[in-house]
């Protein structure tokens, strides 16, 4: 079954996140978590850790190292785990209670190219 879709919203909020294209360097995991890893992704002109409740969700965690994936790169950083993590992961498929998959650049394309 779909979810419903969510209430209307005005164009101006869509242009606050701050949403990137980059590449993941690494997958490490993080001790102090069942479920975070941390993540060191490349968006050319800055490298940000970012940390993702992925764990479990893949049998070998390392197959993303070197995709592109959507991240948003203007939150504030925030501590869990004993780790700081920069930003946020796009992923496909959570919310729906299916396994999530990256949401991913068609082709590639330069690190740090913005979406919207």
């Amino acid at each position: 079954m779909t979810a419903s879709v969510k209430p209307d919203i005005s164009l101006d909020i869509l242009d606050k996140p701050d949403i990137r294209v980059g590449t993941i360097k690494s997958v490490e995991d993080v001790a102090k978590s069942d479920k975070l890893v941390k993540l060191t992704v490349d968006f050319g002109d800055f490298i940000r850790t970012i940390l993702v409740g992925m764990k479990g969700e893949r049998d070998d965690l390392k197959e993303i190292e070197g995709r592109q994936a959507l991240f948003v790169v203007n939150l504030a950083p925030k501590k869990m785990a004993g780790e700081i993590s920069e930003g946020m992961l796009f992923d496909i498929g959570y919310a729906d209670g299916i396994i999530p998959v990256l949401a991913q650049p068609e082709n590639t394309v330069p690190n740090g190219t913005r979406a919207g």
